[in-house]
Formats: structure tokens, sequence, C-alpha cells
């Protein structure tokens, strides 16, 4: 054989190789969706869990969710590295043997991705992709005895790929990718609907900002595939500095004295005026219900079924919540589905979505991301954010948006018109939750934002500036900062043209 055939079937090899891993990972998708299931899932938690702390950092505050979607590309991309480097070894073999190599390359791509995932059924499916296309590459002839077969082998393996990629695609897209986590509640609540709708007639008439609660609500995750769990197998362990461990399934949990809150959630990541900050009805069980009277301990580690963590004092979980429904019903599955936490006045990062265990702690311990040097069980930032800006029909400007202060509450929005200089106060949303501590308790406040408006007539091309005060007088910091390590801070503005 000359040197030219030689390279000729080693890139033929390659291609028929790489043209395999992306079948058997189309093939992976189309039988597991995006679930724990799919082979790279867990590439990507490696991914995560192995990039260096500044580089999360940066991509955070430059790239936002693209560098989210970034890091699951290379997990892709690695998985199918693993399956074309599988399927390549599986046809040296055989041709050292002289024999097919579609089935060398289809079990070959079944161990890997049983050995990714542990889900025989994506493992199966991953391996008929990788056959098919190696047999595809093989139909007709063993050899490649000039330019032309070469070229040929390689385009059918490419077809059948493609074919199976988007197959794949298509059919994974309806598995685990939706939304939803477990069936609807058999019936939104009567109180539920009373919030609903309490919301629906306090929401201000702005185009262009979210209701009181959201039509659409932000989703942040450390990992690109959401844990998939089942209420029926799901349980909370309460674990720890403890009398003895105590297991809460879900039918325990759900049929304990339940209450239904406004919530705001904001994204200690985002940018000062950015969109990640959102407002739901969360129906759940009181934490302290679960946890008893533990006054000699210092503080509680909640783990959740993607291995995040956080750590909260003992004070913070007084009036936390065991969520399990959002705005009346099963929360979706990429809000925590079954459980997860709600702890007010905190910045939405540490509010531990796929809860699994409440682990009470003697001594302090960092959780996930104060390891990586953010402070997200500080108190929120107040700030009033501004996004929109309406030219109405008689020529006058409306400005609207929302503001947030934790569990201070809004006290005030202020608008500039001139850059600044002269203030006037913005026309607030009726407060969706009242304060209502009894004697005893600790409950500080409605930990939920507030839409703001104010419209005017504009002199010529001119910056507007909002600001809020919360309800202690505090007015929101004028200084900018990024969000990290302690979420973003500064007065918003920006720049009108009449």
């Amino acid at each position: 054989m000359t040197d030219s055939e030689t390279t000729r079937g080693r890139l033929r090899a390659f291609a028929v190789a790489l043209a395999g891993g992306v079948a058997a990972v189309g093939g992976s998708y189309a039988a597991a969706g995006l679930t724990p299931a799919f082979a790279a899932a867990p590439v990507s938690a490696v991914v995560v869990a192995n990039t260096p702390d500044a580089v999360v950092t940066w991509s955070i505050q430059t790239l936002g969710d693209l560098g989210h979607q970034l890091g699951f590309a290379l997990a892709l991309a690695l998985t199918v590295g693993l399956f074309g480097a599988a399927v390549g070894a599986a046809g040296a073999l055989a041709d050292r043997f002289g024999l097919p190599g579609w089935p060398f390359a289809g079990l070959a791509a079944v161990a890997v991705a049983f050995g990714l995932s542990g889900a025989l059924g994506p493992g199966l499916a991953a391996g008929a992709g990788a056959a098919a296309v190696v047999a595809a590459a093989e139909f007709g002839v063993r050899t490649a005895p000039d330019r032309s077969a070469v070229r040929r082998r390689v385009l059918r393996a490419a077809a059948a790929s493609a074919a199976i990629g988007g197959v794949g695609v298509v059919l994974g897209s309806r598995r685990g990718g939706d939304s939803t986590g477990g069936s609807p509640a058999a019936d939104v609540s009567a109180d539920v609907r009373e919030l609903l709708t309490e919301a629906d007639g306090k929401s201000l008439d702005v185009s262009g900002i979210e209701p009181l609660v959201s039509r659409d609500f932000y989703q942040v995750d450390i990992n690109s595939v959401d844990p998939d769990l089942n209420a029926e197998s799901w349980s909370l362990r309460v674990t720890g500095a403890v009398d003895e461990p105590r297991d809460f399934d879900y039918e325990t949990l759900t049929g304990m004295d339940a209450e239904d809150r406004f919530v705001t959630l904001r994204c200690v990541g985002e940018s000062l005026n950015g969109q990640k900050m959102d407002t739901a009805v969360w129906t759940g069980v009181a934490v302290t219900d679960l946890l008893g009277d533990l006054p000699g301990e210092c503080c509680v580690m909640a783990r959740a079924a993607d291995d995040f963590f956080e750590e909260f004092p003992l004070a913070a979980l007084e009036d936390a919540l065991l969520a399990y429904e959002m705005n009346g019903e099963a929360l979706p599955r990429g809000h925590g589905y079954p459980v997860r936490l709600l702890v007010p006045g905190h910045w939405g990062e540490i509010n531990v979505k796929w809860l699994t265990e409440l682990e009470v702690l003697e001594e302090p311990q960092d959780g996930y991301w104060e390891k990586r040097g953010w402070h997200g069980t500080g108190p929120v930032e107040t700030v009033a954010k501004l996004h929109a800006v309406n030219h109405l029909d008689d020529g006058r400007v409306q400005v609207g948006g929302h503001a947030y202060a934790g569990t201070r509450g809004i006290e005030q929005v202020e608008v500039s018109t001139d850059g600044g200089e002269t203030w006037t106060t913005a026309r607030l949303s009726d407060p969706l939750a009242e304060t209502d501590a009894g004697e005893g308790e600790s409950w500080s406040g409605p930990d939920v934002w507030r839409q703001w408006e104010h419209t005017y007539d504009p002199d010529g091309p001119h910056e507007v500036v909002v600001r809020a005060t919360d309800a202690t007088g505090t007015l929101q910091p004028r200084e900018e900062s990024e969000a990290f390590p302690s979420g973003p801070t500064g007065w918003v503005s920006r720049r009108v043209e009449p």
C-alpha cells in the first residue's frame, strides 16, 4: 500500500469515526432528551466543575447566558470526541481481523454511553446511531482502493450522521426539555387564585415591563442539564447535628400546613439593569416546621440533586419556605421540582432548587458560590430598573420598570429627566404584601418587587435616571459596582430621544 493510500485510509477512518460520534450523541439525545440520562450531561457537569473560578466569574459578567451555552457546546464537542475515539478504536480492531466494523462500533458506543450516564436505553440508541453510520460507510465494499471510493464512504457516513442527528434533535426536544416537572396541581387553590387576581389588578398598565407576577420567570443553574426527579421517590433528609436524622417524603411534606407567598428572586450575577429578576406566587411549608427548635446550632447546609450546596445561618431560615408549587401548579422542572428552598431577602443564586438534604452544622462552612468568591447569602442590593421607554401618541414619554429591596421593601422611586439634577417621585404599584408580623415573629417585610412609572413632556434629547429608597429610608447606592462578588449597584440611566 502506498503512502497516499495509507493517508487516505486514515482520513477516511477519522471522518467515519467523527460521524459515528455525532450520530451516537444524536441517538442518546433522541432517547433521553435534555435529562441526566443524555450522554453529554455528565460531561457537562465535569466541564462546569473544572472550570477555573476566575473564568466562571468573567463568563458570568461578560458573556452572561452565552457563556453557559458555550460551556455546554464544549461538553457536546467532548462527548462527540469520546464516542468518535471509541468508534475509531472499534473500527481499527475490526480491520485487524478483517471483520465488519459496524457491530464493534455499536458496542463501543453503547459502552461509552452507559459508562457516562448509566442509562441503558439512551446507551442502546447511541450504539444504534454509531453502528448505522459505520454500516453506511462500509456499504458495498470493504476496501478503499482510490480517492473516489474514499470520498463516497465519507459522504455516506456524513449523510447518515446528519440524518440521525436531525432525527435525534426532533425526538429529543420532546423528551425532558419541557418546563413542567410533574402534573399540575389538581386545582389552583382559592387562596392562590385570589393572590394572582390581586397581582393582576395591581399591575400598572405600562407596555414593555413584566406584570407583578412574571409571565416569563428567569432561570439560572450551575449545570446545563437539570435533574429529572420523581416526586414519588423523592425525599428530603434532615441530618447533621440533630437528635435523630429524619426523612420527609413528598406526600408528607405537601400534607403539612402550607402557606402562599409572593416572592421575588434576583440573580446576583446579572447586570445592573438586567432582566434576571422576577416574581411568582409560591406555595410551601416553613423550614422551621421541619427543623424544629435548634437554638444551640449555627447553620444549615442545603444540598441539591445537582450537587449544588449552600450554607445559611439559622436566622436566615426563620422565614424560609420549602416551596412545591409555583403560581398554583407543581414546580416546573427548571425551577426545582419537586421541592426548592426560598430564603427571604437573599440573592436568587442561593435559593436551592431540587432540594434533597438539610444538614444542621455546628461550624460554618462555605457554600458553592462562596467557595468561588461570591457572597450570595448577603441581603440583596436595592435597585430600581428602567426597562420601558414608551413614546405616547400625545407626544409625552412614559418610562417604567421595577424596584426591589428584598425584605426591606420599597418606599419610593424617583425619576430624573435631566441627568440627575432634579427629581420627581414616580407612581408605584400598590404593595403585593404588607408586613404582618405578630409578637415574637421575625418577618421583616414583603420580599417582593413593585412596578413604577413616570409620564412627562420631553424637552429635546435627555438622560433619564432612576433611584429607589427602601422602607428603612435608605437610598439606593449611587456608586456603580460590578456584580462580583456581592451583586451590582448604582443608579440606572438611559439616553432618551424625543
